[in-house]
């Protein structure tokens, strides 16, 4: 009884640690979900397998141990965070997220290009120059 009257209040803080540890598989957009929400991780692990830590205000992925993406808890349903570093590399246009709803971009049609001009009988170059590029004979 005596360690009963010895115990005091915690000011609103949980008696433990609430956390959880999540496996996902990277999307093919970059992100892992939770709770119906994404977060983007380095696109270079799309497909792989990562642990997701959700404590009470972050997300931590970690993949092979090391922590590859750190992110605030989203508040709401199906929203995204995104890391625009996490797109560094791609191929294409620099990654500028868009927001819920918005579309997507048009893409610019290409640029005219004239026909090539036909053949005539000859090689357009010398079998040599092509067995160079290749790296041998055929």
């Amino acid at each position: 009884m005596t360690e009963r009257t010895a115990l005091q209040p915690l000011a609103g803080k949980p008696p433990f640690a609430l956390a959880r540890e999540l496996q996902r598989v990277v999307s093919s957009e970059a992100c892992v979900e939770v709770d119906t929400n994404r977060y983007s991780v380095p696109w270079r692990l799309i497909g792989e397998s990562v642990s997701v830590l959700v404590e009470a205000d972050s997300v931590v992925v970690r993949h092979g141990g090391q922590a590859v993406a750190h992110h605030a808890v989203l508040s709401g349903q199906r929203q995204r965070a995104i890391e625009p570093a996490h797109f560094d590399g791609l191929v294409g246009r620099a990654f500028q997220p868009r927001t819920e709803g918005e579309a997507a971009p048009a893409v610019p049609a290409p640029p005219s290009v004239a026909p090539a001009a036909p053949l005539s009988g000859a090689l357009a170059r010398p079998l040599a120059d092509y067995e160079a590029v290749a790296g041998g004979r055929f």
